[in-house]
């Protein structure tokens, strides 16, 4: 049986994009990866986020929005940040952590400028989207 890798998958809020990603990669590479999630600035579990995970047969309703400081010292092999903020807040990881960058839009800012509900659930089906094909494409 082979080692699991430790991922955290780092936005600003933890309450959207690392949400699903850290979902995904439960449940789409779970053999492959021990998945954390966690925010610059926590905010708590969006639920149109966990509206659209459903959707997709996975419950996130559980799932809780924490700080990064709250995951101590644990050590990853790769920091995957999904934001530009995340990316330029994220702190220092020793040289065996691998750091990824992969932007996604902010499902929330987006679905301000939204017209109805109908584009509001489409902004965040893309985006869980988007992110489900990106967890699929990891090393």
């Amino acid at each position: 049986m082979k080692d699991k890798k430790k991922i955290l998958l780092l936005c600003t809020g933890n309450s959207c994009r690392s949400q699903m990603a850290e979902a995904w990669t439960r449940h789409l590479r779970g053999d492959d990866y021990e998945a954390y999630s966690a925010g610059i600035e926590p905010k708590g579990i969006d639920h149109m986020a966990v509206h659209v995970m459903n959707e997709a047969g996975i419950n996130i309703s559980s799932q809780q929005s924490k700080s990064i400081d709250s995951l101590g010292m644990l050590e990853f092999d790769y920091v995957v940040t999904l934001c530009d903020n995340a990316r330029e807040s994220c702190p220092y990881y020793p040289a065996g952590t691998e750091l990824i960058h992969k932007g996604f839009d902010d499902p929330p800012t987006l679905a301000k400028d939204a017209k109805n509900d109908k584009e509001v659930i489409n902004i965040y089906r893309r985006v869980r989207d988007e992110i489900k094909d990106f967890i699929m494409s990891l090393p």
